[in-house]
This record gives C-alpha cells, sequence and structure tokens, in this order.
C-alpha cells in the first residue's frame, strides 16, 4: 500500500500534519492512535482465544 514513499513524500505528509495540527498536537494524536491499535490487537487476540 505505502511500498513506494520515498523520503520527499514522507517530508511532505510531515509538513502537511504540522500544518494542519500544529506541532503541539501532533504526540497527543501519535498517542491516541498507538493506544487505539494497541487495545484494537488486544481485543483481537481476545475474541481469538475465545473462540479458539
Amino acid at each position: 500500500m505505502f511500498g513506494n514513499l520515498g523520503a520527499t513524500e514522507i517530508l511532505l505528509i510531515a509538513v502537511c500534519l504540522i500544518v494542519l495540527f500544529g506541532a503541539r498536537r501532533i504526540p497527543e494524536l501519535a498517542r491516541g492512535i498507538g493506544k487505539g491499535i494497541k487495545d484494537f490487537k488486544r481485543e483481537l487476540r481476545s475474541d481469538n482465544d475465545a473462540n479458539g
């Protein structure tokens, strides 16, 4: 899906994020996304354990 992202594209995305959300909000957003992914994976494991 993201196999062809180079340094220029990543830099452009980072600049856009900073402009849209501001430098102070980006760590909060990253923490929220990370927590969501962690919770999602935990739920997948618990469903597999209950069904398996």
